[in-house]
């Protein structure tokens, strides 16, 4: 599963950092976390993302609920656009090329 979070930080951007930071590692102690990424867009430098993938939508959700990611990720997701955030991986390719093509888990 892949989350994908964007943000418009038009001020203070080192704090906006530093909070993320802390959100990448409260989510990355929860189990079913695969890894994460901090960006920022080039052309607009108050455009950033995080991006996370997770094992399932479940591990996501119970990840929610983890105390460290209530206090330090919650707060600062709350801030981001009001978009889908949330997607299912349906292909992806390994160094080399080879793709690898998923059913949708969607009822």
């Amino acid at each position: 599963m892949l989350v994908m979070t964007r943000f418009v930080v038009e001020d203070d951007a080192d704090g906006f950092a530093g909070r993320a930071h802390a959100a990448l590692a409260a989510l990355a102690a929860c189990k079913g976390y695969l890894r994460g990424r901090l960006g920022r867009a080039y052309d607009d430098p108050s455009h950033w993302s995080i991006v996370t993938e997770w094992e399932s939508v479940g591990a996501y959700r119970r990840a929610l609920s983890n105390f460290d990611v209530k206090m330090h990720a919650t707060p600062l997701l709350a801030q981001s656009l009001d978009e889908p955030s949330a997607f299912e991986v349906l292909a992806e390719t390994a160094p080399g090329g080879e793709l690898t093509v998923t059913s949708s888990d969607r009822a």
